[in-house]
């Protein structure tokens, strides 16, 4: 188990290490100098040099990469090459909104997913199963943005319930906070839904169909019964993945719901940092992103080692 973990761990940094690597490079690589778009096309040469010397743009990159991954490692976002504001309590700011976007989408998504994929699953052939297949699968086809812009169109414009856009803190009125939350929540979340609902359904499926599921029944369980004790285990286990894969992508999903309803998170950030050009900023970013990302993937596989001895053995050899 714990040699399994190690395993786990350094295949967490070693990506982390590649994909900073990779997106050092690929910034590095497009076209035009970052200061000169910083400054304006009438800057002076003198001015653009100065710039790159005051944020080491003119070092060699692999001092400009050991320098960045340093600063990000103690957790500094560096200083903005438009605003020269430090990045760092933007950043943080910023990525404070977008959890309080991502984490209820999710909880949501797997609270409605797990009793639907568990009620069709035992009801399957029976109209109201066939109906929730029915409706999973166009909620699938529906990108984000577009069940945003439907919701705000009804809830909003038609029936005046919520508000279409913006946002409040919770420190600034819960009440408010949770009105301004509730659509990017559910527009977020209903792609989730879909396919977790599908994989709940599925796994359930083929866990009562398991002899030990009929064993249980023989020996006096109901089927609930049997269920709770022999099935949930196997039945987490794809579930878990497809989870954890919702959850990654809930993360990077939420950069198109910060635009829909204007709400100042991480993404939203993302977005004016690209439209500036402001590299140092988006460097931060996205790293952050994708280090959410990857630590996400690496809990849920340590989760799946821990629900299933199957793997420790797999991961240890």
């Amino acid at each position: 188990m714990i040699r399994s973990l190690a395993l786990l761990a350094l295949r967490m940094i070693t990506t982390l290490i590649v994909a900073s690597m990779i997106l050092f490079a690929l910034l590095r690589i497009m076209p035009g100098d970052p200061a000169q778009v910083a400054l304006g096309l009438q800057a002076s040469p003198e001015t653009v040099a100065a710039l790159r010397a005051e944020y080491g743009l003119d070092k060699p990159l692999v001092v400009q990469y050991l320098e960045w991954i340093g600063s990000f490692l103690t957790g500094s976002a560096g200083e903005s090459l438009v605003t020269g504001q430090d990045m760092t309590p933007i950043v943080a700011d910023r990525f404070a909104v977008t959890i309080w976007l991502v984490i209820p989408s999710v909880a949501l998504s797997l609270l409605v997913a797990v009793l639907l994929g568990a009620w069709s699953a035992r009801r399957a052939g029976k109209p109201d199963a066939v109906l929730i297949s029915l409706m999973t699968q166009g909620f699938m086809a529906v990108p984000a943005f577009l069940a945003g812009l439907l919701l705000v169109l009804l809830f909003s414009v038609k029936l005046g319930w919520l508000p279409a856009s913006g946002w409040v803190a919770p420190n600034e009125g819960f009440g408010t906070f949770l009105s301004h939350l509730v659509l990017p929540v559910i527009a977020l979340s209903l792609v989730q839904t879909a396919v977790l609902t599908r994989y709940v359904r599925t796994s359930m499926a083929t866990v009562l169909r398991k002899d030990y599921i009929h064993s249980a029944r023989a020996r006096g369980l109901s089927k609930s019964a049997a269920i709770r004790r022999h099935g949930l285990r196997n039945a987490a286990i794809p579930v878990l993945t497809v989870a954890g894969l919702q959850l990654a992508a809930a993360v990077i999903g939420a950069v198109v719901i910060e635009r829909v309803f204007d709400i100042p998170g991480l993404g939203d950030q993302l977005l004016i940092s690209v439209e500036h050009r402001d590299m140092v900023t988006i460097q931060a970013i996205v790293m952050l992103l994708v280090t959410v990302t990857v630590v996400i993937n690496a809990i849920v596989d340590a989760l799946l080692v821990a629900v299933d001895p199957r793997l420790r053995v797999k991961a240890v050899a």
